[in-house]
């Protein structure tokens, strides 16, 4: 095919290009060439890149032209370039056939660059062509083919074709014909190669996958309908699937609402192949449930189509759905409780602490009403519900506190063999210097100071090995929990403190809300029922 007219006004043919290995030759007649064997007055060939230079008609130079052909004998790497042969007809017409050639060392012959492409099916037995730049040498020349695998001599074949007999991985590699032919009494080798890849077994068997046909959708929900088609294996670009809506492809619909995609996959070592048509619908209106889609799988041989209609889904169930999601969240709490006599319990027989819950509370820096609430709440009402109706053991100083024993051993022990540390938070815990930070000046100090504060922000927050129930207690006022210890701040912003109604009715029975949000916290088995080790 023409490109353009050159200033001359020749016609330009497409260029064709060859790579070369050095120290061969090169027989070349371009393709677009009708007549080559012509008069030499009606050629000229001259090299225009990298240098231009004419090229000579003697048969004895290296580098010369015979009629429309081109020859390069021992090729060397200074013949690199773009080649031109101007062919100027007895009409007068004027053709420019172009060539461009590269030279490579032997050491390059594996190079992709070298090979004229590759032969690749399942066919059991394989044919192996000759090149045709090689080929037409040999037939134009009288020249004769030897075959050569992996650069290893195949014996006894001599044609511009060879066969490979029930192939095998193993005769995979690259195939090399060389044409030995004569000029002027000098004998030259033209050389072209192919790699052979032998695929495995093909199996050709079309079959379509679609959604699950009894899902139902919402109108005005965006969806996505998958087209899987599977297509057998060793059949990679064979594989084709995609949407048809009421027979029309999705491709020639043009409307917003609609989008198909489509992606390829070949699993390995299976080799089966698999094509999905993604078809995305920005929203799902009243006409898409008249309309049908239909799923088309496309084959090596066949076709195989499926049609889908969409089922709208009831109000009634969209409104079941959110109620029961609703209920679930309202009662998640009463559900779990509910539930968990029946959930298995290894490992929580597992765990041998004595106390399901450290109480820590503080009592300084009180008035007087709230030092009563927290009394009454420590020594009443927690003890009342946890420890009597629910089955839990607690640790509550000033309760369990053994006289004449260590305080700061005492305090260290059983926060160890605790499951949870509970801490009741009153308008003045986070005054003063009760729950500091740093380590106190003394024992005393620290007894009296929030020892058992100390203890356990530091298993709750560095060894991480005690949950934290946070339980509030009055009103924390303006200032809310700003003025507490950076780790108990750090605590609340993880877990909200559960605010004690005291003044609610019913607030201390058992199964109000309260109660039951603590009991949710709680170990699911109390201590007493699990194996218990004794405080050394």
């Amino acid at each position: 095919v023409c490109l353009f007219a050159s200033v001359s006004g020749c016609k330009d043919f497409d260029r064709d290009t060859f790579n070369l290995l050095e120290g061969e030759a090169f027989y070349f007649v371009p393709y677009s060439m009708n007549k080559p064997n012509r008069h030499d007055e009606e050629f000229t060939w001259y090299r225009s890149s990298p240098q231009f230079k004419n090229i000579s008609s003697k048969e004895t130079e290296r580098v010369h032209y015979h009629g429309g052909a081109l020859f390069l004998l021992d090729v060397l790497p200074d013949d690199a370039g773009n080649y031109t042969c101007q062919e100027i007809r007895p009409t007068g017409k004027c053709f420019n056939h172009h060539v461009e050639i590269g030279v490579f060392s032997t050491s390059y012959r594996e190079d992709e660059k070298l090979t004229y492409g590759e032969i690749e099916d399942s066919d059991d037995n394989k044919e192996i062509a000759c090149p045709r730049v090689v080929s037409n040498t040999c037939e134009t020349l009288t020249g004769n083919f030897t075959w050569y695998k992996d650069f290893s001599l195949l014996p006894g074949e001599h044609e511009a074709e060879m066969w490979v007999e029930n192939a095998t991985k193993d005769d995979e590699g690259i195939y090399t014909c060389i044409c030995t032919w004569r000029h002027f009494h000098k004998v030259y080798n033209s050389s072209a190669s192919r790699r052979l890849i032998v695929l495995g077994e093909r199996a050709c068997l079309v079959q379509n996958f679609l959604p699950n046909m009894s899902s139902s959708f919402i109108a005005g929900r965006p969806i996505k309908l998958n087209c899987s088609v599977y297509c057998g294996k060793n059949v990679a670009g064979r594989c084709d699937a995609r949407w048809k809506i009421n027979g029309i492809s999705v491709s020639d619909i043009h409307s917003d609402r609609y989008n198909q995609t489509t992606k390829t996959v070949i699993e390995n070592p299976s080799m089966n192949t698999i094509t999905t048509a993604i078809l995305t619908i920005g929203k799902v209106s009243a006409k898409d449930f008249e309309d049908e889609f239909e799923c088309i799988g496309i084959g090596f041989y066949s076709v195989k189509r499926t049609t889908l209609t969409l089922k709208q889904r009831g109000v009634f169930v969209l409104f079941f759905c959110v109620f029961a999601a609703m209920l679930v969240k309202c009662f998640a709490i009463d559900l779990a409780l509910f539930f968990r006599p029946y959930l298995p319990l290894s490992k929580h027989n597992e765990d041998n602490r004595v106390y399901d819950a450290y109480v820590v509370y503080q009592t300084q820096k009180m008035d007087k009403a709230t030092e009563e609430t927290l009394s009454r709440f420590v020594t009443d009402t927690l003890p009342s519900v946890l420890e009597n109706k629910c089955g839990y053991r607690l640790f509550i100083h000033g309760r369990d506190d053994i006289p004449g024993e260590d305080r700061l051993e005492l305090v260290e022990d059983c926060m160890k063999q605790s499951r949870r540390l509970m801490v009741i938070l009153t308008p003045g815990s986070g005054s003063g210097s009760e729950i500091p930070d740093q380590c106190p000046t003394s024992p005393q100090a620290a007894v009296l100071g929030g020892f058992d504060w100390q203890v356990g922000l530091h298993h709750a927050l560095i060894q991480r090995e005690m949950s934290v129930i946070l339980i509030q207690l009055g009103d924390t006022g303006p200032q809310g929990y700003t003025n507490f210890p950076p780790g108990l701040q750090h605590l609340i912003l993880k877990s909200a403190p559960l605010k004690w109604p005291e003044s609610s009715r019913g607030a201390a029975a058992w199964n109000s809300r309260f109660w039951k949000r603590v009991r949710y916290l709680m170990p699911a088995t109390p201590a007493k029922k699990c194996a218990q080790s004794a405080i050394v």
